[in-house]
C-alpha cells in the first residue's frame, strides 16, 4: 500500500467514519475507497469545525479528521485549527504538502512552520516509513493531556509512494493518571470546613465522562455548581444544586456565589484568565484546582490544592475521602443552599420575564429561545451558538439536562464557528436534534455551507436572529454608523437558504415564533435542514446578568 492507502487503513483502525476535507487532497479517495465517507465543504473551517464537534461529542474516543489542500487550502484551515486548539478538541489535520524539492521554497506556505503554534505537534512526512509512528504520535498526543490538535503535512510527491513491511498498527489509547492521594484528602478537609464552598465544572468533566462522579460528590458534600462555558451540559441544570453556567452573561445566582465563596473547587477547568468565562476574584477565596494539563497550575490563579489528574479519577478518589469523613451522609444543608439559590435566581428571572415572553415587534431574541424549550425535546436536543450575541442570549437561559448537549466555547471567538459544530454533531448523533444560534454577521462568515447541510443530508436547524446590524458594536462606533452605516448588514436569509433546498421560515410576528420553531423541528425529523430567520430588535439588553466585572447592575 501507499502512503494515502496506509493513512486511510489507520483512520479506519482509529474509529474514523467520516473524513472532512475541501477538495484536492489524495487520502480523500483512498478514505472512500477504504469505506470512510468524505464529506465536501464549502469552507475549509467548517469542515474543521465539524470534526471539532465529532471529537468534543465522543469526549475523544474519537478523534475527528481534516484533510485539505496544499497552498491556499491550508492557508484557510488555520482559523479553525488555531479555535481547536484554544479549546482544548483532538483533532488530526492533514495537509496537503508542496513537493518536497520545493517545500521550502517561499512564497510556498508550510503548514509544518506556521501551523506550530496553534497545534500540540507538527510533522512533514518526507520518507514512507514515516507515516505509520508520526499516525501513532499524533493521535496519541491528540487525545492526551490536554488534548489539541496534531498536524501531518504530506508532501504531493508522497502520497503515492510504497511504504515497505506489513501494517501492524494498533489503534492508540487514551492513558489516565490520579493525584496525589494525601493532596487528595486535604481536599475533602479543606471542602468540608468550607463556609460557602463552590464547585466549578469545565470541560474536562466532559472528556473524562465523569459526569455520575461529580453528581455523587456534589450531593455528598451539598455544593452549589456552576459550569464554564465549556462545561455546560456536564452537570444537570435543572438540579436544585445547579446555579447555571458563567461566561459573559449569567445567572444573578453565579455571578453571587463567585463573589461570596470561601473555596472553590474547579474540576476539569483550566482557569484560564479570559474575557468570555467567569472572572473569579482571588481575595479571601482558596481555590482547588483540578486539571489534567500542568500548565493550568497557578497560570492565572493561585492554589494551596492542586490535583493533577483525570477528572474522572480525581472524583472518584474525592467522593470516597468525603464518604469516609462524613460517614456516608450529607449534612443536611441542601435546604438552605436551594433556598439562597432560589432568593437569588428568583427575582432574577422575574426581571427578565418580560424579555422571555415579550410580545414585541421585531422580536426578542430571548422569546425565541424561551419559546425553543418548549419545542424541543431538551434532553435529546444539543445546541451551540455562536459568537457574540447569540452566545450571551442564549447560555443563561438554555438549561440542560444531558450531557454532552450544549457545545460551548468562548476563549477565542472566531464568528461562524457554530454552523460546523451543529454539522458535526448531527453526523456524531444522527437521533438527536441538532441546533445552531447565530446572527446575521455570523451567517456571513459561514453560511454558503448551509447548502452541505442540503447536499449531504445533515437535518441540523439554524436559527438566525438577523436584526440588519452589527448589534454589538453599535455603541462603539457611533460616528461611524451615523455617518456611513458601518454596522448595518442586510439580507432575506429564509429566501436564500430555500434557494439552496433548504427548509426556512422568515419570522417577524410573536405569535408565528413557536408555530415556526415546531415547523422547523419537523422538516429536520423528514431530513431536511431548516433555517428558521427571526426578525429581532437591534436593541441589546445585557446590563441585568452580565459578568460582574463588566457590570454590577444586580
Amino acid at each position: 500500500m501507499n502512503v494515502a492507502q496506509v493513512t486511510a487503513e489507520i483512520l479506519k483502525r482509529e474509529g474514523t467514519d467520516n473524513l472532512f476535507a475541501y477538495p484536492l487532497n489524495p487520502l480523500t479517495e483512498s478514505a472512500a475507497a477504504a469505506g470512510i465517507r468524505p464529506i465536501i465543504v464549502r469552507q475549509e473551517r467548517i469542515g474543521l469545525h465539524m470534526a471539532d464537534a465529532v471529537s468534543r461529542l465522543s469526549s475523544g474516543e474519537k478523534v475527528g479528521v481534516f484533510c485539505q489542500q496544499m497552498g491556499p487550502g491550508t492557508e484557510n484551515s488555520f482559523g479553525g485549527v488555531a479555535q481547536a486548539w484554544s479549546e482544548g478538541v483532538p483533532l488530526i489535520v492533514m495537509p496537503g504538502g508542496y513537493p518536497r524539492a520545493t517545500a521550502w521554497v517561499k512564497p510556498g506556505f508550510s503548514a509544518l512552520l506556521n501551523f506550530q503554534h496553534v497545534t500540540k505537534s507538527a510533522e512533514m512526512i518526507t520518507t514512507p516509513e514515516q507515516i505509520v509512528p508520526a499516525l501513532r504520535r499524533a493521535y496519541t498526543q491528540a487525545r492526551n493531556g490536554r488534548p489539541g490538535p496534531c498536524l501531518i503535512e504530506v508532501p504531493a510527491d508522497m502520497w503515492n509512494v510504497d511504504v515497505p513491511g506489513t501494517l501492524d498498527y494498533v489503534p492508540t489509547q487514551r492513558f489516565r493518571s490520579a493525584p496525589d492521594p494525601a493532596m487528595v484528602d486535604k481536599v475533602a478537609a479543606a471542602l468540608i470546613a468550607a463556609q460557602r464552598p463552590l464547585i466549578y465544572v469545565g470541560q474536562g468533566v466532559h472528556y473524562a465522562r465523569a459526569w455520575p462522579e461529580l453528581r455523587k460528590v456534589v450531593e455528598l458534600l451539598e455544593a452549589p455548581v456552576t459550569t464554564s462555558l465549556e462545561g455546560k451540559s456536564a452537570f444537570p441544570e435543572d438540579h436544585p444544586l445547579s446555579l447555571g453556567s458563567g461566561g459573559v452573561s449569567m445567572p444573578r445566582a453565579v455571578f453571587q456565589h463567585v463573589q461570596d465563596a470561601d473555596v472553590v473547587f474547579g474540576i476539569g477547568a483550566s482557569f484560564t484568565a479570559t474575557g468570555f468565562g467567569i472572572h473569579f476574584p482571588t481575595r479571601n477565596k482558596v481555590f482547588i484546582h483540578n486539571t489534567i494539563e500542568v500548565g493550568d497550575i497557578n497560570k492565572n490563579i493561585p492554589t494551596e490544592y492542586p490535583l493533577l489528574g483525570d477528572s474522572k479519577l480525581t472524583l472518584a478518589m474525592l467522593y470516597d475521602a468525603l464518604h469516609e469523613r462524613l460517614k456516608g451522609r450529607p449534612r443536611g444543608l441542601t435546604p438552605a443552599v436551594v433556598a439562597r439559590i432560589r432568593e437569588q435566581n428568583g427575582p432574577w428571572m422575574q426581571q427578565w420575564r418580560p424579555y422571555l415572553t415579550s410580545d414585541d415587534a421585531p422580536l426578542s431574541p430571548y422569546r425565541v429561545i424561551a419559546d425553543l424549550m418548549q419545542a424541543a425535546d431538551v434532553a435529546n436536543t444539543i445546541i451551540t451558538h455562536d459568537a457574540g450575541s447569540p452566545r450571551d442570549e442564549l447560555s443563561p437561559f438554555w438549561k440542560p439536562v444531558t450531557p454532552l448537549s450544549y457545545i460551548g466555547w468562548g476563549k477565542t471567538t472566531q464568528l461562524g464557528y457554530g454552523l460546523g459544530l451543529a454539522m458535526g454533531a448531527k453526523i456524531a448523533h444522527p437521533e438527536r436534534l441538532c441546533i445552531n444560534v447565530w446572527g446575521d454577521a455570523a451567517i456571513g462568515m459561514t453560511g454558503m455551507d448551509f447548502e452541505t447541510c442540503v447536499r449531504d443530508r445533515i437535518p441540523i436547524l439554524s436559527i438566525l436572529f438577523n436584526n440588519h446590524a452589527m448589534a454589538m458594536e453599535i455603541r462603539n462606533m457611533p460616528v461611524s454608523t451615523e455617518r456611513y452605516h458601518s454596522t448595518d448588514i442586510s439580507g432575506n436569509y429564509a429566501d436564500w437558504a430555500r434557494a439552496l433546498g433548504g427548509y426556512s421560515e422568515r419570522v417577524t410576528q410573536p405569535d408565528q415564533v413557536l408555530h415556526a420553531l415546531r415547523n422547523g423541528i419537523e422538516a429536520t425529523r423528514n431530513g431536511q435542514p431548516a433555517l428558521l430567520e427571526f426578525i429581532t430588535t437591534k436593541t441589546k439588553v445585557y446590563s441585568t446578568f452580565q459578568a460582574g466585572y463588566q457590570s454590577k447592575a444586580t
